[in-house]
């Protein structure tokens, strides 16, 4: 038989002609491929249509083609004129305000005034349905009001019951059921209240340097209303304000952190899916070896009758992809249709807009990936397939042979992984994040490796044991043909990756509450009238007399340049991208704040009063590559101010104090308008009682005071958090779930070898209950191994996430950590039994006669 006739269309017709007898054996293979492309196509798919829903829906998200947010000021009369000149306009302003009831409840509320023009976009959704004019409008003396339900709950009302509001009465006419522009607001630390803005002008929370963000919505004419059109206003805008300090989004970029949120959670959830794909190679490559074994007899003859090493690879390299296209077909499919369910199940419920669709480009990634790993794993036993001797596929049934491949399967291996390796760093959102998980997946996959060696090398160093049970379990773990490689790579993986999760996630709870009375203030008051600042402090000191009070005034500001290089183009490290994202809280001071120290420059004196001067937070500085001496710019009340740097401070975040990454001297902002921010700590963390009774009184003396609850807001945060990782450890879950896979793959790669071994020891007296326990020992101790190295593994990776790029202290969380651990090797013992059973009952006999 010539090398011409194993070409690759007769390569093809042999595989398809096995094939044709049905896919016994690669059940797991299938399973582990399908998975992994199934949880990589289905974030894709999913991600890209939350992206085309937020880009379609984009209008209604922003409320208008265009909108301007300004911060502590409204539009003068010259910006009123530029909106009013290119379409119809509508303003919205939004700010916390406490609410209170008669009897002195009250809770922390976001407040939207809106004009009678809102929404230009979308509808607003009540319960009772009323018209928006007519529900807000002022009648018997109060202003009408819709309100999240959360409100009623939290302050026992119902719809008809009055609030106040700063010095407004607010009738409460409607519950919220839906907000067209809400995702555009960002994450709300209370239930939001809607109210018209004749109301919001008689709260009396408009004051000179409110915290208020007043929004500037455009809709333009349908006639003129191109992207072309919408990008050139944009720009007319920045030409004829570039002072403005305000902050434009455009209807294709409705909700900026939003999509960047999701870009980066459909990261670390494709992330997951390779390593669902890296642990079920292991399976490819044990459902690989397991089939060639059953094709001994085959591969026998064929190279009897003159077949070549290349052409039987050729063969079973042709089938081996046809069923990897086959499981990826399966888990693109499955992928592809999550968005179609996720909008079908959950889409009156949740509150993104899903625009579901078939992603041409997602699956065929996903499926780039499937097939690419089902190779590189594949061509080890597919390699070494290619030098075995016909004697050696004969006596293979009693003796496998352990050999390494040719190197130019080595090789092709190799190279398949490092493609592999570059397609997940260039196709994912950071590519520092991407390049981080190829380095690390590269080092536990040797770690690994080095762990199961380590535990042969120990098993065949032990004494020799008197039980027999110990005995045979000891040498089964470092037989040829063990178990022990595959158990330890696929469940050292994920389980390494699920407890990385579980650590981040109490890390976190610790820091939101166990740490929280011991260093967090109780309150912060915000809006805080500059000239009732004295009244208010002895107010507070009266109520609370063993408490600290702390108080500096506060504005917002925007940094528009560094240097004299405009904020669009500066490129800081990722730590610090988000103090350009927004407006930021600034101050000014005589001296440094509490809570932060000088690490370079110095402070300057209390009666300084020359040109304007900046102390910046030093790993800002390192991050914007910022020293001292360079210049800072920041927008505030719509004008641009050039600081230069002073100082450096490293600032204490972690006690919630008050702290600002710009403080600038005295004098920087004489005669801007401005409120103050204060916090108020108990000095043994305050009681409940204590807290009401303060908030109760300020509400009555200062009613244009906003108070947070530190707790409550913490406890906010926490629970958005809490719901994230709970997604996260679900997703992690399912490398477990390949791990499984790949133990029973491995279980049925070497379940020929266990019947041979099970009957020569049945023969030679040994006992099924005796068999079971050795079998059940082997797979602990392997198990234990791998569960060690796993909640290592994974400690160290949380332990890095969390004081590196989180920059909390860590400390290690046992319990759930410890339960994952347990749960895994229960199961690996389990799942081993199951699969040995099988080899227990075939009779002596039956199988001696076919040797």
């Amino acid at each position: 038989m010539t090398a011409l006739r194993f070409a690759v269309p007769f390569a093809f017709h042999f595989a398809w002609r096995e094939l044709r007898g049905g896919l016994r054996g690669f059940g797991v293979f299938i399973a582990c491929i399908a998975l992994g492309v199934l949880a990589i196509a289905g974030v894709g798919s999913v991600a890209a249509s939350l992206a085309d829903g937020l880009s379609s829906a984009g209008q209604v998200i922003l409320g208008g083609d265009l909108a301007f947010a300004l911060i502590q000021r409204q539009a003068s009369d010259r910006e009123r004129a530029f909106f009013d000149a290119h379409g119809q306009l509508s303003v919205a302003a939004t700010l916390r305000a406490m609410a209170r009831t008669s009897d002195g409840r009250s809770t922390l509320v976001e407040v939207k005034a809106v004009d009678a023009a809102y929404p230009l976009f979308g509808a607003v959704a009540t319960d009772p349905a009323v018209a928006l004019p007519l529900l807000l409008a002022e009648n018997a003396g109060a202003f009408g009001a819709a309100v999240d339900a959360a409100l009623l709950t939290r302050l026992d009302l119902k719809t008809g019951d009055r609030i106040s509001i700063g010095n407004a009465t607010v009738e409460l006419r409607a519950t919220l059921t839906g907000e067209p522009d809400k995702l555009a607001g960002g994450i709300g630390l209370g239930p939001r209240v809607l109210i018209s803005e004749a109301a919001l002008r008689a709260t009396g929370l408009i004051q000179p340097g409110s915290l208020v963000r007043w929004q500037y919505r455009l809709r333009l004419p349908r006639s003129d209303a191109s992207e072309r059109t919408v990008a050139a206003i944009e720009k007319q805008a920045q030409a004829e304000f570039p002072d403005a300090g305000w902050e434009i989004r455009t209807r294709s970029k409705a909700s900026p952190q939003l999509e960047r949120n999701v870009e980066r959670f459909s990261q670390f959830l494709t992330l997951v899916g390779l390593t669902t794909l890296l642990i079920g190679g292991v399976g490819v490559a044990n459902a690989v070896a397991s089939h060639l074994a059953r094709k001994r007899d085959v591969i026998g003859t064929m190279k009897a009758l003159g077949a070549t090493g290349g052409g039987v690879f050729a063969i079973y390299c042709t089938e081996i992809m046809l069923v990897a296209l086959f499981a990826t077909l399966i888990g693109s499919a499955l992928g592809a249709a999550l968005p179609f369910s996720i909008s079908w199940a959950f889409g009156a419920v949740i509150p993104f807009p899903v625009a579901p669709a078939l992603h041409p480009d997602v699956l065929a990634l996903a499926i780039v990936y499937g097939l690419l790993t089902a190779l590189a794993f594949a061509l080890w036993p597919l390699g070494r397939a290619h030098d075995i001797s016909v004697s050696m596929l004969f006596r293979d049934q009693i003796a496998a042979e352990r050999r390494w491949p040719r190197w130019r399967y080595v090789g092709a291996a190799a190279s398949i992984v490092v493609v592999l390796a570059a397609l997940a760093i260039a196709t994912t959102y950071d590519h520092r994040i991407a390049a981080i998980f190829v380095a690390s997946a590269a080092a536990v996959f040797l770690i690994l490796r080095l762990v199961a060696m380590l535990a042969m090398w120990i098993a065949r160093t032990l004494p020799r044991q008197r039980s027999t049970v110990v005995r045979l379990a000891i040498a089964n773990i470092h037989r040829p043909g063990a178990l022990t490689p595959s158990i330890v790579l696929s469940l050292g993986l994920g389980l390494a990756l699920l407890v990385t999760v579980i650590e981040i996630d109490g890390n976190l709870h610790r820091e939101f509450a166990a740490a929280l009375p011991q260093q967090a203030p109780s309150f912060f008051f915000l809006d805080i009238p500059a000239a009732d600042a004295d009244r208010f402090d002895n107010f507070v000191r009266d109520e609370a007399p063993q408490s600290t009070l702390e108080r500096v005034p506060m504005m917002r500001g925007r940094i528009v340049a560094a240097n004299g290089v405009k904020a669009e183009d500066l490129h800081p490290a990722a730590r610090s991208r988000w103090v350009l994202q927004n407006d930021r809280g600034i101050t000014y001071a005589t001296s440094a704040p509490a809570g932060s120290r000088i690490v370079a420059g110095k402070w300057w004196g209390a009666d300084y009063s020359g040109e304007p001067l900046v102390s910046l937070e030093d790993r800002t500085a390192e991050d914007f590559n910022l020293k001292i001496g360079d210049t800072i710019t920041v927008n505030v009340l719509g004008r641009n101010i050039t600081a230069r740097i002073a100082n450096l401070r490293a600032v204490d975040w972690e006690n919630l104090g008050i702290n600002f990454v710009l403080v600038f001297s005295p004098g920087t902002f004489s005669g801007a308008p401005h409120t103050d921010i204060a916090t108020l700590t108990f000095a043994d963390g305050g009681t409940v009682g204590e807290e009401t009774a303060v908030i109760k009184a300020l509400a009555d003396a200062f009613p244009t005071v906003t108070a947070l609850r530190v707790k409550d807001t913490l406890d906010a945060l926490g629970s958005i958090v809490a719901n994230l990782l709970l997604a996260l450890r679900g997703a992690s879950s399912i490398t477990l779930v390949a791990a499984a896979l790949v133990l029973g793959g491995a279980l049925a790669a070497s379940q020929r070898f266990r019947v041979y071994d099970a009957v020569v020891l049945k023969t030679l007296g040994a006992t099924r209950p005796r068999l079971t326990a050795a079998y059940a020992l082997e797979y602990l101790l392997i198990g234990l191994a791998a569960v060690l190295f796993g909640v290592a593994a994974g400690s160290v990776a949380a332990a890095l996430v969390v004081s590196r790029v989180m920059e909390f202290p860590f400390v290690w969380v046992p319990g759930q950590a410890t339960g994952a651990a347990v749960a895994a090797l229960l199961v690996t013992v389990l799942l081993g039994l199951a699969g040995t059973f099988g080899a227990l009952g075939p009779t002596p006999a039956a199988v001696l006669r076919n040797l």
